[in-house]
């Protein structure tokens, strides 16, 4: 079975709703529970339906040649594995922001990068998983994610057709969100390839949408004119603040923008009848001319 609209906590995700805005703030908070509460704040305030965060646990989603290699951190020298550990979340910093997150209006789920990370999520409560490109290819997180009975929003940077297919195969295609995405930070608009979001709508028969890593708005905004109805873009408080993700995120007034600019292209789509507009007729009977 195959759908073409997803339900996600009180929003619909498809062709006729409105493109599922995805502020992706990963580890963009740097460990610390009040920039994510001020990351919240952002989206909602740019009109964002969702805050997405990523989920680990060190041991397992390390990998074994990294564990030890040392990492320059704001908090001194310390191994990757020590860093990993420092700003991940746990049940305290999770329960908070869920609330938080919930006082907002805004939906929060997150990307877990292990198995034991999907029971920790689900003990949480989210509303939908998100399966980072990374992870397309980790066959028993998926199994274990289709197994929650939640919608999955599956992102496919770095995957082949092939890739994709053995995944939405575990997941069915009943309650997934796809997202076309290509994993280049931050990405050139050479390696966008946009036209893949109608080869997936196609060849899945699931909403898809756009998840993009690019500098600046354009991109995305094409993404929403070619018909991807959800999107995801990193976001952060400032884009020269120390951490992998920041530089290729975007500011509080560029994703205000983004998400202003998506809600103009969604209204313009209209729905593809040809017809004489309401504000067409004054001008039409000033400047028509019909031959008899």
């Amino acid at each position: 079975m195959s759908t073409e609209k997803v339900v996600i906590g009180d929003h619909t995700i498809g062709d006729g709703s409105p493109v599922y805005v995805i502020a992706e703030i990963g580890l963009n908070h740097n460990g610390d529970v009040e920039n994510a509460k001020k990351l919240i704040d952002v989206a909602v305030s740019a009109g964002a339906q969702a805050v997405k965060f990523q989920k680990r646990t060190p041991e397992i989603a390390t990998p074994e040649h990294m564990k030890q290699t040392p990492r320059e951190t704001p908090w001194g020298t310390m191994t990757y594995l020590e860093y990993r550990y420092r700003v991940e979340f746990e049940k305290p910093e999770y329960t908070e922001i869920a609330a938080y997150a919930k006082e907002k209006g805004v939906d929060w789920f997150a990307s877990p990068w292990d198995e034991p990370s999907v029971d920790f999520l689900e003990e949480m409560g989210v509303t939908t998983h998100k399966v980072a490109s990374a992870s397309v290819t980790d066959l028993g997180m998926l199994r274990k994610l289709e197994a929650t009975g939640k919608p999955i929003i599956l992102s496919t940077g770095m995957s082949t057709i092939e890739q994709i297919d053995t995944a939405v195969e575990i997941l069915g295609t009943d309650r997934l969100v796809l997202m076309h995405a290509t994993s280049t930070y931050p990405l050139p608009p050479e390696e966008a390839n946009l036209r893949t979001i109608n080869t997936l709508k196609e060849r899945y028969q699931v909403p898809v949408g756009y998840s993009g890593h690019e500098p600046g708005l354009q991109i995305s905004i094409a993404a929403v004119a070619l018909g991807a109805v959800a999107v995801e873009r990193h976001i952060t408080l400032d884009r020269t603040m120390w951490g992998s993700d920041h530089a290729a995120s975007l500011e509080p007034h560029g994703f205000s923008n983004l998400v202003r600019d998506i809600r103009v292209i969604e209204k313009a789509l209209g729905d593809g009848v040809k017809r004489v507009f309401p504000g067409e007729l004054a001008p039409l009977s000033k400047l028509r001319r019909v031959d008899g």
